[in-house]
């Protein structure tokens, strides 16, 4: 396995990183979780049809592209919602919805029209009608439709249908969030996808999480080589040096976890204990990098207009998103025990 990026991975990550320096930008906590002109200027650059099939007038590309543009959007902790509307809902309907929900729903995701978000669970289903509530689904409150997994399947409904109920929520760091409630409303079954769906969606929230604190890190860094205090510059003293190598190891863990498991997908590998091994550090050490980003910065760190306070709950968001660390555990311990028993003694 070669962990140099492609030079289609590095080309549309410099792009992505181009465009979201200049209008990305660091808004007060809490104000909004959707910048609408980004989402559109990503799609007018080619960024969001970039890594889908070329049957599709994307560019041929795949999960490894859009993890490296996930990567960069959590650099710059941009308010668009790639990981569900780009690399879960369009790349599903795209290899399994027909040439008519392509037409409808994919397009104008690609040109940054709309958004699709996702909720996993929370729903029942019965005759292509689908009941139930998910509360938190992330980049809910502006989609324009949803997969929805109910019943071993996963359905397409749209915002707009009857017995669809969308109110928006507030999150830790964005109002992004929304509660979808469905009551009897009409849905397109794509089949039984939704690990395919939640294998995708980890890899990507790794992805997203290894931007968040790798440039965490480099900001802390940076402060703790100019904050003076007895004359020193923090960054002088063992402790700080010591926090800050402790931060760099758990960022080029969650980086070669992170690429290894889309690797794994993107190569049509089992990679069900690689993805869960890649989101524990995620996890597990996204925790520990937000926490050193606030400590080593002292007050400021917990000020909710400075812009490492936008890293460090990003960080604390995508640590939940879609499995926690003890959950990830937990699946590896049942996979390692099931491997031990169904494996033949000697």
């Amino acid at each position: 396995m070669d962990f140099t990026p492609s030079e289609a991975s590095a080309d549309l990550a410099a792009l992505t990183r181009r465009i979201l320096a200049g209008k990305a930008t660091h808004d007060p906590h809490g104000t909004g979780g959707f910048d609408a002109p980004l989402w559109t200027a990503l799609g007018q650059a080619g960024v969001l049809d970039a890594a889908l099939p070329s049957s599709l007038g994307g560019g041929g590309f795949g999960l490894l592209e859009q993890c490296a543009v996930l990567t960069e959007i959590g650099r710059a902790v941009a308010a668009v919602p790639y990981l569900p509307s780009i690399t879960m809902a369009a790349a599903a309907l795209a290899e399994f919805g027909t040439p008519e929900l392509v037409d409808r729903w994919v397009l104008p995701v690609l040109r940054g029209e709309r958004v699709l978000a996702v909720a996993l669970s929370g729903f029942t289903a019965a005759g292509g009608r689908l009941s139930g509530s998910r509360p938190a689904v992330a980049s809910g409150a502006f989609a324009h439709g949803f997969l929805v997994a109910a019943s071993d399947e996963v359905f397409l409904v749209d915002a707009a249908a009857p017995g669809v109920s969308v109110r928006p929520q507030r999150t830790t760091d964005h109002a992004d969030a929304c509660l979808l409630e469905l009551s009897d409303a009409p849905g397109t079954s794509l089949g039984g996808i939704g690990e395919w769906l939640r294998l995708r969606g980890t890899v990507g929230a790794c992805a997203q999480q290894l931007g968040v604190v790798e440039r965490a890190l480099e900001l802390t860094a940076a402060y703790a080589g100019e904050r003076k205090q007895f004359d020193h510059v923090i960054g002088g003293f063992q402790a700080v040096r010591q926090r800050l190598a402790d931060a760099y190891v758990d960022v080029e863990a969650v980086r070669l976890t992170t690429l290894q498991a889309a690797w794994r997908l993107a190569s049509d590998l089992p990679a069900t204990e690689a993805v869960a091994t890649a989101k524990f550090w995620a996890a597990e050490a996204g925790h520990r990098v937000a926490h050193t980003t606030v400590h080593v910065h002292g007050g400021v760190g917990i000020d909710v207009d400075h812009v490492v306070h936008r890293y460090f709950t990003a960080a604390k968001r995508l640590e939940f998103e879609l499995g926690s660390a003890t959950s990830q555990l937990l699946a590896l311990g049942d996979a390692l025990a099931k491997r031990r028993t169904s494996t033949p003694r000697a």
